[in-house]
């Protein structure tokens, strides 16, 4: 069901976007709203609180953000908290920014090697990835995972490219496993 909820908000705060032509600036807005609510947690307490009336709830939205958001953002805040969603806002803004990011072809890539690269080796990696992805630019977020012994393992999205040792040796193993000595 949340997931439902964070779909169908985002997907109309990224229409209404589109439709703007502020996909930029409500990407923005996203990511600043984002940011003071995670570090306000008593804020997002009060907005979640069930014995607080939403028109009170709406009130402290307009005096915290009114003055730094678009028409736009404060309008979908508003319906948010109308709903009775502001709980799910944290994912809603989730959804956007990945939708946003697809639409603008950036794509996000976790790289995990046994040992930490080289910024020449980095950008060799991120060349060859948007090389050979539909995506114009890269988030790349890097990791040292020692127990790999060698090689990387790259995730976008879904998919999965598994090139370490660690891998490599389990296959083996599963291969000799198979063998019936007679």
């Amino acid at each position: 069901m949340a997931k439902l909820i964070a779909k169908t908000y985002g997907e109309a705060l990224f229409e209404t976007a589109l439709d703007t032509g502020k996909v930029d600036g409500l990407f923005e807005e996203t990511e600043a709203v984002g940011r003071v609510l995670s570090e306000n947690p008593e804020l997002v307490r009060l907005i979640n609180h069930p014995n607080i009336l939403k028109e009170e709830k709406l009130q402290v939205v307009e005096n915290v953000f009114a003055d730094r958001l678009s028409p736009e953002m404060m309008g979908f805040l508003r319906i948010v908290i109308e709903k009775g969603r502001q709980s799910e806002l944290e994912a809603i803004f989730s959804y956007f920014i990945a939708k946003v990011k697809e639409y603008k072809k950036i794509g996000l890539a976790h790289v995990t090697s046994a040992v930490e690269l080289s910024d020449a080796q980095k950008k060799q990696i991120e060349a060859r990835l948007l090389a050979t992805t539909v995506y114009e630019s890269l988030e790349t977020e890097y990791t040292v995972d020692e127990s790999l012994i060698g090689g990387l393992v790259i995730r976008i999205g879904d998919r999965v490219v598994d090139s370490s040792i660690k891998t490599r040796l389990y296959e083996m193993k599963k291969e000799l496993m198979k063998i019936q000595l007679s």
